[in-house]
């Protein structure tokens, strides 16, 4: 799996030139996300790319685009890594107890309650989120909706960085 970090110009069609330049290559994107940044008229793509893709390729075809500033292949670099998912779960009075401590368990909050179902919301690795969706899949998952998943790099450790890290 390849991540490129791209950073474009926020003008029309641009995502879909940044799609169509993958889908005319014949790679699979496994997972993309954009969204604003802190910079006005930029957005930030985190775009996740199936193994068999050729990183060094994409990353020169991507700089070809011309709404794009910049390009970051991450896929070797520390990281982390994030996405969010909105599970709606069935749960009655009984079960809510149980679907709560599962909350706990995996840092999810409850975003929504009504009479027979829950709203979680629960953020982390895509291994996190599916873990929680397969403990809450007997309650009867109703509808779930889930982001791509978002990468940045970490910052550098320095000796005061490293003292709060140990905390």
């Amino acid at each position: 799996m390849h991540t490129f970090i791209v950073h474009v110009q926020d003008q029309p069609g641009v995502l879909n030139r940044v799609v169509s330049l993958f889908r005319r290559r014949n790679y699979n994107i496994h997972d993309i996300n954009s969204s604003r940044t802190h910079e006005a008229g930029v957005h930030r793509m985190t775009i996740w790319v199936g193994g068999e893709a050729d990183a060094p390729r994409i990353e020169a075809n991507l700089y070809k685009l011309v709404n794009v500033i910049s390009v970051e292949e991450v896929s070797h670099t520390a990281r982390v890594d994030r996405g969010l998912a909105l599970i709606k779960v069935a749960a009655n009075e009984a079960q809510r107890p149980q679907i709560l401590q599962l909350c706990e368990v995996f840092r999810a909050q409850v975003v929504d309650i009504g009479a027979e179902a829950m709203v979680l919301e629960v953020t982390g690795s895509t291994d996190k989120i599916q873990s929680l969706v397969s403990v809450l899949r007997p309650f009867g998952i109703a509808e779930m909706a889930q982001t791509g998943a978002i990468a940045m790099t970490r910052c550098a450790a320095t000796p005061a960085h490293s003292a709060h890290r140990a905390a």
